[in-house]
């Protein structure tokens, strides 16, 4: 087997949070300043206030947002979804897909950087947490050297039970997105044995989340979220990422006042002690970099010390630095733009035209029609019908066009209570005039409450002519 010299090794030829023998490298990224990480953090305020209040907010008595797996049923704003509906879930997730890709093809990960839940609560969270206890990373790297002093058992144990304190919150948080608040109030109130399940599932989740953000961290981004190993297929050189201007840094010198032939970069390696995923961004595009802006905030504070241009580290796309070209809506981007645009709008159409009641009627089974006196046919049906909202109402059926009646068996009227199915069997009678065929289509009116709410189609047998 050949082996490369070490001069010939390529960045790409190994990830960076992993050592020569195999085994992970901790990543201790220096604390960002600067106008983007403001604006991070600033961003987050907002993210923390919809994750953590919308499980609160209730219309009704019923939350605004819930995502019920289990039981098949979403709320979105109020209205309730179910496995019915789940065709419009369906076009929903191909329009986030068709989104991410378009805002990668357009502005590469900035998807991970500013809006992914990892990301925001890694780095605007956690992390601060951690500079707060343990101190910078040079201090953080000296305390884990360190033997187990009283102090440094104060920190481990502080800082740990933080996290865990935080990563119980999250699950919680979590988890009244998926059975409510109401339920959650439940099972944090009353005996355990009551809720075997919920307690599971809370502590379930407080694993995850607390091994997520206290050791996985960056592995998550660089190993496990499969988005990271598509942008290799997204990118093109008209993206706009975060990317060092190598026209204008290199060659790469050590800062002195007479700079000579030397480019704008002084390798001060700033912008690698502050990477979150541990990369050089000098290096270009890295499926590990997550569009944090971390080292543009960390390079341009170097640039303002040594009375330099900012921007040496900025978005910009390839074609942008190599040639000086503006970003351009290529065809490609407009392509994905009208496949999203179509689908944001069949989406809209399906969500304004949905209706509060959905049903089907069918013909029962192995009958066939019945004679009424001389004049008139009747079939039996089946009917059911779902009640999607949070209301009481009545349902009532009308042949509409034919002539003839509906003949209900027991009530005329179906009461559908609240998030309930019902169901009813009646009789279509029709006199002999109105049957032409072997098979006859019938439409049926279903009015709420005297309102008509929707048509259903089923099929009327008659004798054989």
């Amino acid at each position: 087997m050949a082996f490369i010299k070490e001069s010939e090794h390529s960045f790409r030829d190994e990830l960076s949070t992993i050592d020569e023998k195999g085994k992970r490298k901790w990543i201790y990224p220096s604390k960002p300043k600067g106008k983007f990480t403001t604006a991070r953090y600033y961003l987050s305020y907002l993210y923390y206030a919809l994750f953590f209040g919308l499980p609160l907010i209730h219309i009704h008595g019923h939350p605004l947002l819930q995502f019920n797996i289990p039981e098949g049923k979403f709320i979105i704003f109020g209205t309730i979804f179910w496995p019915q509906d789940f065709f419009i879930f369906g076009l929903i997730m191909v329009a986030a897909i068709l989104s991410i890709a378009l805002f990668t093809m357009a502005y590469g990960r900035i998807f991970c950087g500013w809006i992914c839940p990892q990301t925001i609560f890694m780095e605007t969270l956690f992390r601060r947490i951690e500079y707060a206890i343990d101190g910078d990373a040079a201090q953080q790297r000296i305390l884990k050297k360190q033997t187990w002093t009283t102090t440094k058992i104060i920190k481990r144990v502080l800082k740990q039970s933080l996290f865990i304190a935080l990563s119980f919150l999250i699950a919680n948080t979590f988890l009244a997105y998926i059975i409510g608040t109401k339920s959650l109030l439940k099972i944090m109130s009353e005996p355990v044995m009551q809720h075997v399940g919920g307690f599971m599932a809370i502590l379930l989740f407080t694993g995850v989340f607390y091994g997520v953000f206290a050791y996985m961290r960056e592995l998550i981004c660089t190993n496990i979220c499969p988005y990271g190993r598509l942008q290799s297929v997204l990118l093109d050189k008209d993206s706009i990422v975060v990317a060092y201007d190598y026209k204008r840094g290199e060659p790469r010198a050590k800062f002195r006042k007479e700079q000579g032939d030397a480019g704008d970069c002084i390798d001060c390696l700033q912008c690698v002690r502050v990477c979150p995923t541990g990369i050089d961004i000098r290096n270009g595009t890295q499926l590990e970099c997550i569009n944090c802006t971390a080292c543009i905030d960390a390079c341009d504070a170097m640039m303002v010390n040594i009375k330099r241009d900012t921007g040496l580290i900025r978005y910009a796309s390839e074609s942008n630095i190599a040639e000086g070209k503006k970003s351009v809506f290529t065809l490609k981007l407009k392509v994905y733009t009208s496949i999203l645009a179509i689908i944001m709008i069949g989406i809209t159409v399906l969500l304004v035209k949905s209706k509060n009641v959905d049903g089907n009627i069918i013909r029962s089974a192995g009958m066939l029609f019945q004679e009424r006196g001389t004049d008139s046919i009747s079939n039996l049906y089946n009917a059911k019908f779902i009640n999607k909202t949070f209301d009481r109402f009545d349902l009532s059926l009308k042949l509409e066009d034919r002539k003839g009646y509906i003949q209900m068996v027991g009530k005329e009227q179906i009461g559908m209570r609240p998030e309930s199915q019902g169901s009813t069997n009646f009789f279509i009678v029709l006199p002999r005039t109105e049957i032409r065929n072997r098979k006859e289509k019938l439409k049926i009116g279903v009015y709420e409450n005297g309102k008509l709410v929707m048509y259903l189609h089923t099929t009327f047998l008659g004798p054989m002519s």
